[in-house]
């Protein structure tokens, strides 16, 4: 008799993305086709919650079958008390499942744009960090489709267009570091596979505490949508973050091809050929050339751009447009320039 279903799935999540790993390892610039390349490290990141152990016990049990060493990071945020103390506990339970190396990580958490932002900012850099020092060729990370919901209504939200409604990549990162193999399974299944298995979970009281926007949307947002419109509203949303996604990388796609034929012998963008593209399009060469010019890109948005493209669209002589980093765009002659005041 096979695993039970749950089981069944998340392994079968698993075994297709170190398959992807291992082929992209085999390609890796500089081997001869002959060569066997050496066997990749793969790491699980894990807070100890159902989603992450689950995402722990199937690569414990997929990597050794496919020949690939698998590790995992655990990170200490130290915002609650005792936290040094599950996150050993965390680091132990990895190591039981048989992944090695294993390491736990202290982080301190910031300030900077909000007490999410800030911890996701923390994680992701003790993450790299860690995947530094290990070698490692990739960090599987346990975001399911339900996490993908929410962070589409929460693009949905902020109003910035359709990449934020394209939710979280299946790949990321540098180099495709990052992967996220249950972005197609529902947080259930997860949580029904560590049950069956036995393995203990923690369940992190953020996840509850309505001050964060996140579990407001978890709690009440999408149980109220549901109620309203169907159980189909997470499968739904998710769908619309891969279609989103696909629109936005050829919209992206598009304008890295219409920016050259945009400026002048100078590299100074012509407003009549900007004028011309499409608004989707436009915005996009708008955006590329304002980070360029020294604008962060998390600090820039929608409303920005669309004040620098009132310099084309709706010309009346007004002055520059001041933009994050001390950038400055204005209309000279025919020609948008757009650099560090």
């Amino acid at each position: 008799m096979g695993p039970h279903p749950a089981v069944a799935a998340i392994r079968l999540a698993v075994r297709r993305v170190l398959t992807d790993i291992l082929d992209d390892h085999g390609r890796a610039p500089g081997r001869a086709l002959h060569e066997r390349p050496p066997s990749p490290l793969v790491l699980v990141a894990c807070s100890g919650g159902a989603d992450s152990m689950a995402l722990a016990s199937a690569l414990a049990f997929e990597a050794p079958r496919l020949g690939v060493r698998a590790g995992g990071v655990t990170v200490d945020h130290g915002l609650q008390a005792g936290s040094d103390l599950r996150a050993a506990e965390v680091a132990s339970r990895l190591r039981e499942l048989g992944l090695d190396p294993v390491e736990s990580a202290a982080v301190t958490v910031g300030r900077g744009g909000g007490p999410e932002a800030a911890a996701r900012d923390a994680r992701y850099a003790a993450l790299d960090a860690a995947a530094e020092r290990h070698g490692a060729t990739a960090v599987l990370l346990g975001h399911t489709r339900d996490d993908q919901a929410e962070t589409v209504l929460l693009g949905l939200a902020r109003g910035s267009g359709i990449r934020s409604l394209s939710g979280m990549a299946a790949v990321s990162g540098a180099d495709g570091r990052y992967r996220r193999p249950f972005l197609q399974l529902d947080r259930q299944t997860a949580r029904k596979a560590c049950m069956v298995q036995s393995l203990p979970v923690w369940d992190d009281p953020h996840n509850a505490d309505p001050a964060y926007t996140r579990s407001r949307l978890r709690h009440e947002g999408l149980p109220a949508l549901e109620k309203a419109l169907g159980k189909g509203v997470v499968e739904a949303l998710a769908r619309t973050a891969q279609l989103s996604r696909d629109d936005a990388d050829a919209l992206d796609a598009w304008a890295g091809r219409a920016e050259a034929g945009v400026r002048d012998a100078d590299g100074r963008l012509e407003c009549a050929a900007l004028h011309d593209l499409p608004p989707a399009v436009r915005r996009r060469v708008l955006r590329r050339a304002a980070i360029e010019a020294g604008a962060p890109a998390g600090s820039l948005f929608a409303r920005h751009i669309e004040e620098v493209d009132r310099l084309i669209t709706g010309w009346r002589g007004q002055g520059a447009i001041n933009l994050p980093g001390r950038v400055v765009a204005r209309r000279q002659g025919g020609r948008l320039v757009i650099r560090q005041g």
